[in-house]
């Protein structure tokens, strides 16, 4: 048995559940409307034939609950949940007898932090970097343009073509086009129907076979065979847009040297921000290696409850990782049970520590959130705030990872750190579960 789990014995007397009641009767009775009775007048024997039934289970839960609740605070106890209670005696005129089962909350000693020493990630935008980016942003603005010389099609060529597809000598609806750009090789099409394409010039006339792949969107052309006569009319290259400040100018900046500077800087917040969600992992692999205390059941279950219910959504949709795929339910319950029981432990030991700290969540952090959130979808800002506005519900929800932050964000300025320079490719490819393997 857990050392957490608790019994109460607890009696209420039964002249305090008939003072509950007579109060709750006369409040009644002030507005009650009886026959031959003015509201207000009419006897209270009355009112208690009419209505004792109805009141008597409101009134006892109402009872139990202030009882249970001066009991706990008398005895300093403080329940992880919501506690059970059990009637173990209730007749009229008598004492009621409650059992009251509930797990507590554990007592922990929080620890200095001098002990715990993480290294900080540290990787910054090289040229190399830069120019991916720069690669992107121009690929982005790519133009194509007719091809002179009169060559055969090959990967990577933008053709326009006029095509009419039909389905067992029928054509369907959705099949037929004329002026279609298709870059061969970008496989946006029917599998095979680019590579059919490829060899051939402008003017040429190609029957393209292919067959709908069983997942196709349109059920009734799924898996079937199809025939594409199709014409290629123009060949066309892309052609890309020059490094130049015309081309920063179409995104902000004055000349390319501002823009490199932007992307640089833009590059860097985002390498610290994948840092730092390495620096809280290890802060938090710190934190559960050096407390070890018992945790509450119940809240363990209903961790496990979440993760396996995310565990078989994802499985009804097709979403599992490979590693999931490859370990049984059994062997799973086992990984997730450990999770829960990690999350249930450093949820409980962060929460000491910040009540400890006095570190809350303020208004201006919440109002600080909303607004990173609403910049996530650029020209719907106002929106997101209107939905927040109105819905307490949602701003309660993002409460919880908030304070998280502002708690992790508090212990990093307690431990001992030290910055290791790392290039961009090794800060995206640490993996803290396969170094703690080898």
């Amino acid at each position: 048995m857990s050392k957490l789990k608790q019994s109460l014995k607890i009696t209420i007397k039964a002249a305090t559940f008939t003072d509950k009641m007579n109060a709750r009767l006369e409040d009644l009775r002030k507005n009650a409307k009886l026959p031959g009775f003015r509201p207000g007048q009419a006897p209270l024997n009355l009112i208690r034939q009419k209505y004792e039934n109805a009141v008597k289970g409101e009134v006892l839960d109402d009872l139990i609950n202030e009882q249970v609740a001066v009991t706990l605070k008398e005895k300093d106890l403080r329940p992880a949940m919501r506690p059970a209670v059990k009637m173990d005696k209730f007749e009229d005129g008598k004492d009621i007898v409650l059992t009251v089962d509930f797990e507590a909350l554990p007592e922990i000693k929080v620890k200095s932090f001098d002990k715990i020493k993480l290294e900080k990630m540290v990787a910054t935008a090289g040229d190399k970097e830069i120019q991916e980016t720069l690669d992107k942003l121009a690929t982005a603005r790519k133009t194509s343009e007719p091809l002179k010389e009169n060559r055969a099609t090959q990967k990577g060529d933008v053709i326009v073509i006029d095509f009419i597809g039909s389905v067992d000598g029928k054509e369907f609806q959705g099949g037929s086009s004329k002026g279609a750009y298709l870059e061969l090789g970008s496989n946006t099409f029917i599998p095979g129907f680019e590579d059919q394409l490829t060899g051939h010039k402008v003017g040429d006339k190609v029957d393209v076979n292919v067959t709908f792949p069983k997942e196709y969107h349109a059920k009734d052309l799924a898996g079937k065979k199809a025939l594409f006569k199709t014409e290629i009319k123009e060949l066309r290259a892309w052609k890309m847009p020059a490094f130049d400040d015309e081309f920063a100018k179409q995104f902000g900046s004055d000349t390319m040297a501002k823009l490199k500077e932007m992307i640089k800087a833009e590059l860097d917040k985002e390498y610290a921000r994948v840092a730092r969600m390495h620096e809280k992992r290890a802060l938090l692999d710190a934190l559960d290696k050096e407390y070890d205390f018992d945790i509450p059941e119940g809240m363990v279950k209903v961790e496990f409850d979440g993760i396996w219910a995310q565990y078989e959504q994802a499985k009804k949709k097709g979403q599992l990782d490979e590693d999931e795929k490859k370990k049984s339910e059994a062997d799973l319950k086992k990984d997730y049970q450990k999770i829960a029981e990690r999350r249930v432990r450093l949820g409980l030991l962060l929460a000491k520590i910040a009540d400890e700290n006095q570190v809350k969540v303020e208004k201006e952090d919440l109002t600080n959130a909303i607004m990173a959130e609403a910049r996530r979808y650029p020209g719907q800002e106002k929106q997101v705030f209107e939905y927040y506005t109105k819905n307490p519900q949602a701003v309660e929800a993002i409460r919880a990872p908030v304070f998280e932050e502002k708690i992790v964000d508090f212990l990093l300025g307690k431990v001992a750190t030290t910055e290791k320079p790392i290039s961009v490719a090794d800060l995206y490819a640490y993996d803290p579960d396969k170094k703690s393997k080898k």
